[in-house]
C-alpha cells in the first residue's frame, strides 16, 4: 500500500549534479541569476535553464524579477532545512566529496544556514541556551522561556514580534557537521542579523562562510558567558 505524499519526484530533482549545487548555492540565503548559478555549477546557461525550469515546477525555487533580470532563490525554509537535514545524512554515512573545499573547515566553524547561523560556534550556543534555559526543547521543537525573552530583550530583539511572522519562531536545527541543534526560525534569523549589524562577522564571498573578526568573535562569546570555545587567536 503505497501511502502518504510521493517523495521521488524530489527526490530525483535534488539527486542531479548539477541542481544539488543550485539548491546548496542558494542555502546562502541569497538570490542568484541564471548565469551565476551557470558558473556556480559549470554547465551551459541553456542546462541551467533546463535545471531551473524543473526545479521552479516542483515549488523547490522561485524566481524574483527585477526589469531584465531574474533572480533565484529557495521557496521557504521547508526546503532550506530538507537539504541541512539531507547533508546531515550525507556526513554522517560518509557520502563526501573526494576533494574537499580548502574552506571546508572554516564552513563547519561557522556558516549561513538560510537565514541563520550555523557551525560549531552556533552548536556551542544553542547547547548555552539549553543549559541556561533560554531556550527548552519539547516533543515537537523548542519553547522560548521567560527567561529567554528577557535575554533576547537585552539585545533589543523583539521576541513578541517575531512570533507574529508567518514562520517558525524558535526551532531546533541539526547541525550537519556537529551532528548538534543550532537556533533557526525567526529567533536564529534575528541573531545573525545581529552579529552583522555589530560587525563582529561578515559572510565570504560567494560561500555560506561566516568569518568572525578577533573582536566579533569575543563579543560573540561573550554572550554566552565564555562558554563558547574561542577560535580568534588563530587566523582564519
Amino acid at each position: 500500500m503505497k501511502d502518504g505524499p510521493h517523495i521521488a519526484r524530489i527526490a530525483a530533482l535534488i539527486g542531479d549534479h548539477a541542481r544539488a549545487d543550485v539548491l546548496t548555492a542558494l542555502m546562502a540565503d541569497r538570490a542568484l541569476t541564471a548565469t551565476e548559478l551557470a558558473a556556480l555549477t559549470n554547465v551551459t546557461k541553456q542546462t541551467i535553464s533546463g535545471h531551473l525550469a524543473k526545479l521552479l515546477d516542483a515549488g523547490l525555487i522561485v524566481v524574483d524579477q527585477q526589469g531584465r533580470h531574474r533572480y533565484f532563490r529557495l521557496a521557504n525554509q521547508d526546503v532550506a532545512h530538507l537539504l541541512e537535514s539531507l547533508m546531515g545524512v550525507a556526513f554522517r554515512t560518509g557520502a563526501v566529496r573526494l576533494r574537499s573545499s580548502p574552506r571546508e573547515p572554516a564552513l563547519r566553524r561557522a556558516r549561513v544556514c538560510y537565514d541563520h547561523l550555523a557551525g560549531q560556534l552556533a552548536v556551542q550556543a544553542f547547547d548555552w541556551m539549553l543549559a541556561q534555559r533560554i531556550v527548552i526543547l519539547e516533543q515537537d521543537g523548542a519553547c522560548l522561556t521567560e527567561a529567554g525573552q528577557s535575554w533576547f530583550g537585552r539585545l533589543n530583539i523583539d521576541t513578541a514580534q517575531l512570533a507574529r511572522q508567518k514562520r517558525s519562531f524558535c526551532r531546533p536545527c541539526l547541525d550537519w557537521g556537529e551532528r548538534r541543534n543550532h537556533l533557526a526560525g525567526a529567533l536564529g534569523a534575528a541573531l545573525l542579523a545581529y552579529i552583522f549589524e555589530r560587525g563582529w562577522a561578515e559572510r565570504v564571498t560567494d560561500s555560506r562562510v561566516v568569518v568572525f573578526n578577533p573582536a566579533g568573535e569575543r563579543a560573540f562569546c561573550g554572550l554566552f558567558g565564555d562558554s563558547i570555545h574561542s577560535d580568534s587567536g588563530r587566523s582564519t
